[in-house]
């Protein structure tokens, strides 16, 4: 499938007739290639999604490894700690309660928790609405990447400086790891999660995908002012306009809602 065709399933959120074919490494450069067709257009690339970080929900979508796209200012509404996301144009979007991290400055290489906590601005909770343009959400992992990484909206809460939560990456670490959320759907609970499902924390996932993104060729490099989302702490749960969700984050987290229009 070329950049244009899969541009044009993002734009009208249409399913694909077939699988992408493609391989993984192809996949990622016909993603990169997307990703030019957009900021020649007018769009801003704002940061990047992390994906399938959940080891525990791997074999529900046949997936056994993280995979990473752009996030864009089309896509992407700050709040304060509820939101309003318009599913206009999204393909079978669910919804992933996620941690989400806005950096101050790039990371060096090779990059330790140090670095990245040194590197790090500010967490928050995020809400990442996820989309498969294939049907009934079955696909193969390269699929995924071609696919925008499966990235339709997010929702980044309130933000946190990081030093107001700790003082080291050791305790960034253990805190969001060990810290747990609970996501509801129109008041009624749905599900529990927590930071360590997210390759043992989220930090530890922003090491994983640094490393990969920079293992890709003509990637582009971390930046200040990025956002990044680490990869949800739950299931993906679909969703509809009308709905409201929330998560409900133990410390050191504050909780966000989101209520979804057409």
């Amino acid at each position: 499938m070329t950049p244009d065709a899969l541009l044009n399933h993002l734009d009208h959120g249409s399913l694909w007739s077939t699988p992408s074919g493609l391989s993984i490494d192809t996949a990622y450069e016909r993603a990169l290639a997307v990703r030019q067709l957009r900021i020649a257009r007018g769009e801003q690339p704002r940061g990047y999604k992390v994906g399938f970080t959940n080891r525990s929900i791997w074999p529900r979508y046949n997936v056994f490894a993280p995979i990473w796209g752009s996030v864009w200012d089309s896509t992407l509404t700050l709040c304060e700690g509820e939101g309003s996301v318009s599913l206009a144009h999204t393909c079978q979007p669910r919804l992933e309660p996620e941690v989400v991290f806005g950096l101050r400055a790039t990371p060096a290489a090779n990059a330790t928790l140090d670095d990245l906590f040194e590197a790090i601005a500010w967490v928050a909770p995020g809400f990442e609405v996820v989309q498969s343009h294939l049907p009934d959400w079955k696909f193969l992992p390269a699929d995924t990447v071609a696919d925008g990484a499966l990235h339709a909206r997010l929702v980044v809460g309130r933000r946190t400086p990081v030093r107001e939560l700790t003082g080291s990456a050791d305790g960034l670490d253990s805190l969001l790891a060990h810290a747990q959320v609970s996501l509801l759907k129109d008041d009624q609970a749905v599900e529990q999660g927590q930071g360590s499902n997210v390759l043992d924390g989220p930090l530890r996932a922003l090491q994983h995908f640094t490393q990969t993104l920079r293992a890709c060729p003509g990637a582009p490099d971390l930046q200040a002012g990025d956002v990044i989302t680490t990869g949800t702490w739950t299931d993906a749960w679909p969703v509809a306009p009308g709905e409201r969700w929330a998560a409900r984050f133990t410390s050191p987290l504050p909780g966000l809602s989101v209520r979804f229009t057409g």
